[in-house]
């Protein structure tokens, strides 16, 4: 053991010499650095790659009671379960963090609305269906009913954990997806079937193209007679591409490269004839 974090959680180092954050009830009582840890006592170990997201999970650790901890977890291990995605692990923090807040604010009766939860219902409808199940994990552990306000605000740490971004950022992203989404209605003038399989493709390609374009990480052009085929075989989808392209410019002052634009057509073709 290298450090009493409380009762209930001690840091060490694993078999690999990487520094683990341990969970335990009583597990950390009366315990000093360099004591020995009983594997039976052991009910969950968090291996945290990052050093600095593993010190601020433990300064949380520290400050938060044990039960909302062991839901988070719970909430956790149940999205990881069900997500077939890598997420950082900034969400043991995060997730955390929101649900002791959450908790004790419906307890004031302090609830806040969630004003983009129709475009999460739409647009991360896995990730809410996860954070209406843990709605029901925080009811059985706390008896404390949130609203569907809540779930939505999971499914945005669920998207932040996999796209390793921030609060901030995925709520500009949602925002941004909407935004484009209004572009390619009054382009084309119809009403999308957002039930498709082609939309949900769309969603999913807005999603990792915006977290790339408020990251800089845009893609690199490589195949451009590919761009050029695509740019004239679908030269009307390649116009609203274009649209989208002007109002990034305007509004994020931000540019899109011929591959991205080519990936966008695509999708919009796909889209605009479902």
């Amino acid at each position: 053991m290298k450090k009493v974090i409380n009762n209930n959680f001690i840091s060490s180092i694993d078999q690999n010499g990487n520094q683990v954050i341990i969970r335990g009830l009583g597990i950390g009582f009366q315990k000093k650095p360099g004591e020995w840890i009983k594997p039976d006592k052991v009910e969950a170990i968090y291996r945290i790659d990052d050093k600095v997201t593993s010190n601020k999970l433990q300064e949380l650790i520290s400050q938060v009671p044990k039960e909302y901890i062991d839901t988070s977890t719970e909430i956790i291990d149940n999205i990881k379960s069900k997500l077939d995605k890598k997420l950082n692990d900034n969400i043991y923090i995060t997730l955390t963090d929101h649900l002791s807040f959450a908790i004790e604010r419906k307890k004031r009766k302090q609830e806040y609305s969630n004003v983009l939860l129709w475009d999460i219902q739409r647009f991360y409808q896995q990730e809410y269906e996860l954070g209406k199940e843990s709605l029901s994990i925080i009811k059985k552990n706390h008896g404390v009913e949130l609203s569907n306000d809540e779930a939505g605000f999971i499914a945005l740490h669920i998207v932040n954990a996999e796209l390793d971004t921030n609060m901030s950022g995925m709520i500009k992203i949602t925002t941004f997806m909407q935004e484009v989404i209004d572009i390619v209605k009054n382009y084309y003038n119809i009403v999308l079937n957002e039930d498709s399989l082609d939309f949900g493709r769309f969603i999913t390609h807005l999603k990792y193209f915006s977290q790339r374009l408020f990251s800089n990480k845009s893609t690199k052009d490589t195949d451009f007679q590919l761009q050029r085929m695509i740019r004239e075989n679908y030269s009307k989808d390649y116009g609203c591409a274009e649209k989208i392209k002007e109002y990034i410019k305007e509004k994020y002052n931000l540019n899109l490269t011929g591959e991205e634009m080519m990936f966008l057509t695509i999708h919009l073709k796909r889209i605009s004839t479902n």
